[in-house]
C-alpha cells in the first residue's frame, strides 16, 4: 500500500506563511511569438527560443533525433495503425455501425502525441510520405468528431449518454493531446483542418463547463496547458480562462463521479488543496506534472504570482526529498507515483518515462517564469537520465518504468498496453531544440550544451548563432556570434550545477567527502580571457559584438562520486557516481556477468575510457576496485581486484537482460548478492 501524504498534513502546512512571494524578483518581458502565437506580457523573465527556430547538428542529440523521424516514429505508426487499435477506432465510429470499441479507454491520446511528434519530426526532417500519414490519421480525426464538437472513441462507440459523466476517463486528457498535436501541426505545416477540430472541441467543453456552468475537475491533467497553447495560437483568451478556471476547480470538492478506487484519496490528482495552497507533493507523478505545467503557463500569460509561489513550494519538495538522483520521480508503482518523503527505493523504483518527461517540461516553465538556472539543471538530470533511458539505442524500444537496480529481470520492450511512454519520450526528442537557448530582456542565454544553429533579433538586429560542443562526453563548447551589424547584449551561460559542488539544488545528493567544486571556466573572446558576472546561476558576459566573435570555455568534467541523505536508508554506505551531466550504473554486461558484488571505497582512483553498445560510443568510467567472488558450492567468498567498467545509466539495457545497479557499496559488509 502506498504511503500517502495525508489531507490532513496538507492542510496543517498551508498554516504556515512563506515570504517566498515576495522575494521574488518578478520582471515583464515580450514574449517572441511562437509559430502564429501573439506576443504577452506577464511573468516571464526568459522565452524560449522555439525547437522550429534551431538546427541541431550535435554529435550525441542529432542520431538521437533522426532515430526518432525514422525507427521511433515508425513503431509508433505501426502499433497504432496495424497492431493495435487505436486508429481503427476512429475509423468505427465514423462508419458509425455500432462496432465495438477496442483497447482502453484513453487509447485516442495516444494517437495524438504521436501526431505531435510526428509534426515536429516534420520541422526537422521534411517528409512527403509522413505529412501525407499525418494528413490520413487528421482526416480520420475529423470524420469521427460529433456534430456538436465532441470528440472520444470510447464513449461515442460504447453510449454518449455516459459522456462528461466520471471525471476520472481521461475524456479531457485525450483532447488535451489532440490541441497539442492541433497547435504542432499547424506550426509545422500551417494547414487548418486538426487545429479546426481541436477549435470545435475546445468551444464546445467551454459551452459546457466554466464559472456559472457545470464543475469539472481534469482526472489526468493536460487540458490546462493544451488550452494556454491554443489561446497563444488563436489569440482568444477565453482558453486562458478556461485553462486558470479549470486549476481553480482543484482542491474544493468539486471531483464527481470517479470509477478507480485511487480517487478516494483525492490527493492522487492532487486535488485535495487547491492550487495556490499546495505546498507538497502528492500521487501521481505525470499528472502533477502537467499540472504544475499548466499553472506555469497560465501565470506567464496572467501575471498571477500566487501561482508561482505555490510551485516553489511543491518544487522544493520534490527536489529536496522526492527525486532520485537520475532526475526520475515518482517511487511507487501502486499509484505511479509519489509516497512519503525519501522513500526511494532503487529495485523497486517506478520512475515512469513520462514523469521525467514532465519534469523537463514543468522545470522548462519554471526557469522562463524565474531566470533561475537551477531549474535547467534539474531539466537536464531529467533529460539526460530519468528521461532518455525510457527510449533504447535502436530507437524502437522503450521502458515504462526506470528502475536504479535490477537482478537482471529487466528488458526493453516494443509497445506496452498503456502505451504513453513511447509516443511522450519521441515527441520531446524532436522538439530538443526547445530548451537549448533563450532570450533574455538584455540578450541571449544559453541553458543546454548542444551543437546548433540559431539565430534571434535584437534591436531589428539579426544575430546568428552557432554552438559546438562535446558535452556530454567533454566540457569544450564554442559559441560563434554572427550579427548582422554590431550590436551590445548580454550573453548568459548556464553555470550547470555539477560543476559547482551542488548536483541538486538541497542537500538530497551531494558530493562525497573529500571531492570540490570544479574550477570556474575561463571565458574567451576570440582567444582573450574576458570578465564575466554571476548572476542566477549564469555568467553574463557584455560585449559589443561583431560578426564572427568566437566565444570559447570549458567545463572540467571530473568524476564525481555522490551521496545522499541519510533518510534515503537503500543509499546508506553506498555512492553514485556522476560525469557532467551523466549518471552511470554498472551493468553486468562489462562486469564478468554481475553487477552486485563491486564496492568502490572511497580512495577509488577513476578512468574513463570509450566503449560502442549498440552503434553508440560512450565515455565509461573504470576503476580498479574490489569485487566478492562466491565460491561455485557457496560455502566460501574471496575478494579481489578487478576492473570495473560503469556506463551511462541510460544506456543500460541495451544488450540483452543483465544485473544493473547506480548505488554502489562503499565497504564488502554493504554488498547485497542472492546468488
Amino acid at each position: 500500500m502506498a504511503f500517502h501524504k495525508t489531507v490532513q498534513k496538507r492542510r496543517q502546512s498551508c498554516l504556515l506563511h512563506m515570504a517566498f512571494r515576495a522575494a521574488l524578483a518578478i520582471s515583464t518581458t515580450l514574449a517572441i511569438p511562437l509559430g502564429q502565437t501573439i506576443a504577452q506580457t506577464g511573468l516571464r523573465k526568459l522565452q524560449p527560443v522555439s525547437f522550429s527556430q534551431v538546427e541541431v547538428t550535435d554529435a550525441f542529440w542529432k542520431p538521437k533525433i533522426d532515430k526518432v523521424a525514422t525507427k521511433t516514429l515508425e513503431a509508433c505508426i505501426q502499433q497504432t495503425e496495424l497492431k493495435t487499435g487505436r486508429i481503427r477506432n476512429f475509423e468505427k465510429v465514423a462508419r458509425g455501425k455500432g462496432e465495438k470499441h477496442e483497447g482502453i479507454f484513453y487509447d485516442d491520446s495516444d494517437v495524438f502525441k504521436a501526431l505531435e511528434a510526428m509534426a515536429y519530426s516534420l520541422k526537422t526532417h521534411p517528409s512527403s510520405d509522413m505529412e501525407r500519414k499525418c494528413d490520413e490519421w487528421i482526416d480520420k480525426i475529423a470524420a469521427a468528431q460529433q456534430p456538436d464538437g465532441y470528440l472520444n472513441t470510447f464513449y461515442t462507440l460504447t453510449g454518449l449518454e455516459k459522456r462528461y459523466s466520471d471525471m476520472s476517463m481521461h475524456e479531457d486528457y485525450n483532447n488535451g493531446h489532440l490541441i497539442e498535436a492541433a497547435v504542432a501541426y499547424f506550426n509545422a505545416t500551417g494547414k487548418r483542418k486538426l487545429l479546426d477540430v481541436a477549435i470545435r472541441w475546445a468551444d464546445h467543453f467551454d459551452s459546457i463547463f466554466g464559472p456559472g456552468k457545470r464543475h469539472w475537475v481534469t482526472g489526468h491533467q493536460e487540458l490546462e496547458l493544451a488550452l494556454v497553447k491554443l489561446f497563444r495560437t488563436t489569440s482568444d483568451r477565453r482558453y486562458l480562462k478556461l485553462a486558470d478556471w479549470l486549476l481553480s476547480e482543484r482542491g474544493h470538492g468539486h471531483a464527481k463521479g470517479y470509477t478507480w478506487t485511487d480517487w478516494k484519496d483525492t490527493a492522487y490528482a492532487q486535488d485535495a488543496v487547491p492550487v495556490k495552497d499546495q505546498r507538497e507533493i502528492t500521487g501521481h507523478a505525470v499528472r502533477a506534472m502537467y499540472l504544475y505545467t499548466g499553472a506555469a503557463d497560465v501565470a506567464a500569460e496572467t501575471g498571477d504570482a500566487d501561482y508561482l509561489t505555490a510551485m516553489r513550494r511543491v518544487w522544493e519538495d520534490v527536489v529536496f526529498r522526492n527525486m532520485y538522483v537520475t532526475g526520475g520521480i515518482g517511487s511507487a508503482g501502486s499509484n505511479e507515483g509519489f509516497t512519503r518523503d525519501y522513500d526511494l527505493p532503487n529495485e523497486q523504483a517506478y520512475c515512469e518515462t513520462c514523469a521525467s518527461v514532465g519534469m523537463v517540461f514543468w522545470n522548462h516553465r519554471m526557469n522562463g517564469l524565474t531566470g533561475r538556472s537551477e531549474y535547467i539543471d534539474i531539466l537536464e538530470r531529467s533529460l539526460y537520465n530519468g528521461a532518455l533511458d525510457g527510449l533504447s539505442l535502436s530507437g524502437d524500444r522503450f521502458f515504462y518504468g526506470n528502475p536504479l537496480a535490477s537482478r537482471g529481470q529487466h528488458q526493453r520492450r516494443e509497445w506496452f498496453g498503456t502505451a504513453c511512454c513511447p509516443s511522450n519520450i519521441a515527441r520531446l526528442v524532436a522538439s530538443l531544440g526547445d530548451y537549448v537557448y533563450a532570450t533574455t530582456p538584455e540578450g541571449i542565454a544559453v541553458n543546454l550544451f548542444v551543437g546548433s544553429r540559431t539565430a534571434f533579433t535584437r534591436g531589428g538586429v539579426r544575430i546568428g548563432v552557432q554552438m559546438e560542443t562535446g558535452y556530454p562526453w567533454d566540457g569544450r563548447v564554442a559559441l560563434t556570434l554572427d550579427p548582422a551589424e554590431k550590436s551590445r547584449f548580454k550573453l548568459a551561460v548556464r553555470i550547470p550545477g555539477w560543476l559547482t559542488g551542488k548536483p541538486v539544488p538541497g542537500d538530497l545528493y551531494t558530493p562525497a567527502s573529500g571531492q570540490s567544486a570544479g574550477p570556474a571556466p575561463v571565458f574567451r573572446v576570440n582567444g582573450k580571457p574576458v570578465a564575466h558576472t554571476l548572476q542566477d546561476g549564469y555568467a553574463l558576459i557584455e560585449n559589443t559584438w561583431k560578426k564572427g566573435d568566437r566565444v570559447e570555455w570549458a567545463f572540467e568534467m571530473p568524476v564525481t562520486r555522490l551521496v545522499s541523505r541519510d533518510e534515503l536508508k537503500p543509499n546508506q554506505g553506498r555512492v553514485a557516481i556522476q560525469r557532467g551531466p551523466l549518471v552511470y550504473c554498472v551493468e553486468g554486461t562489462d562486469n564478468e556477468g554481475h553487477a552486485w558484488n563491486l564496492v568502490v571505497p572511497e580512495n577509488t582512483a577513476f578512468d574513463t575510457a570509450s566503449l560502442h553498445i549498440a552503434d553508440e560510443r560512450v565515455t565509461t568510467v573504470t576503476a580498479n576496485v574490489p569485487v566478492l567472488t562466491i565460491a561455485p558450492d557457496g560455502q566460501s567468498a574471496q575478494t579481489e581486484i578487478r576492473r570495473m567498467t560503469a556506463i551511462p545509466y541510460y544506456a543500460w539495457a541495451n544488450r540483452g537482460k543483465t544485473e544493473m545497479q547506480v548505488w554502489l557499496p562503499t565497504a564488502i559488509r554493504e554488498i547485497k548478492i542472492n546468488y
